[in-house]
């Protein structure tokens, strides 16, 4: 099994700090995020590793990291950068990664653990941490429900109850070569311009509307998500009152 890094995009939100740098260089206890991600899946059991790269990547050369590049970052969003690792997707299973995450290794071994085609990681006991990111938890949450046999139901819609969101999608994703084969044939279909602004969870949830199956596997442990500078000074927070790991 490979993994891959999705390290495309700018990551605007948060400002100056990827002014001159990807998004997973940005530091979280004085490692970049990107050295949070390769411990992790190297714990998970994973050792050939790629990054899809496009803004800023020359500052990702020298990693001992495969790359795979998406000329087109700047008007294309996260699956179309997926895309530009078709050849791995295409040739054996795959744990694909957001970059602007840290996860334990224990989430790894358990998503990579998944028989299923296409499979996400995610965090039942999601509302502690949002709630701590943001004053109202579910400005920010999307829909997330999940079956008795660990089938996903529905993702990505605005949820009016925190009932309606059973998980946190994480940012992590296991595909089969069959899963991948159902991305492309999905993609295949759309108008360039539509493809091309495709985000993952519109892409989840377009499978599922086409009667695809996700699985979906509950993970345990701190993790994390960095969108912008007030979530690194959270985590920088919980960090320095135990709640986090000090270090990859």
């Amino acid at each position: 099994m490979k993994a891959i890094i999705l390290a495309a995009g700018r990551g605007s939100r948060m400002g100056g700090a990827t002014a001159e740098r990807p998004k997973c260089l940005v530091e979280l206890a004085g490692r970049p995020l990107l050295d949070w991600q390769i411990h992790a899946l190297r714990q998970g059991g994973i050792e050939d590793i790629a990054i899809v790269r496009g803004w800023q990547a020359e500052k990702l050369d020298g990693r001992g990291l495969k790359t795979f590049d998406n000329p087109r970052w700047n008007s294309t969003n996260m699956v179309m950068s997926l895309a530009c690792a078709a050849q791995w997707l295409e040739a054996e299973r795959c744990i694909v990664s957001y970059s602007d995450i840290f996860y334990p290794g224990a989430a790894v071994r358990t998503l990579a653990g998944s028989p299923h085609d296409l499979t996400i990681a995610y965090d039942p006991h999601w509302a502690a941490l949002w709630s701590r990111r943001f004053a109202d938890p579910l400005s920010d949450a999307e829909t997330f429900r999940i079956d008795g046999q660990s089938r996903l139901e529905s993702i990505g819609s605005r949820p009016a109850t925190m009932e309606e969101v059973q998980g946190q999608y994480m940012g992590l994703l296991h595909f089969s070569p069959a899963g991948w084969a159902a991305v492309a044939s999905l993609l295949a279909g759309l108008p360039d311009a539509e493809r091309d602004r495709l985000d993952m969870t519109s892409l989840l949830s377009r499978l599922l509307a086409r009667g695809e199956a996700i699985h979906g596997v509950p993970v345990e442990g701190p993790w994390g998500e960095v969108d912008n500078e007030t979530d690194l000074a959270l985590y920088h927070a919980m960090i320095a009152a135990g709640e986090l790991p000090a270090s990859p």
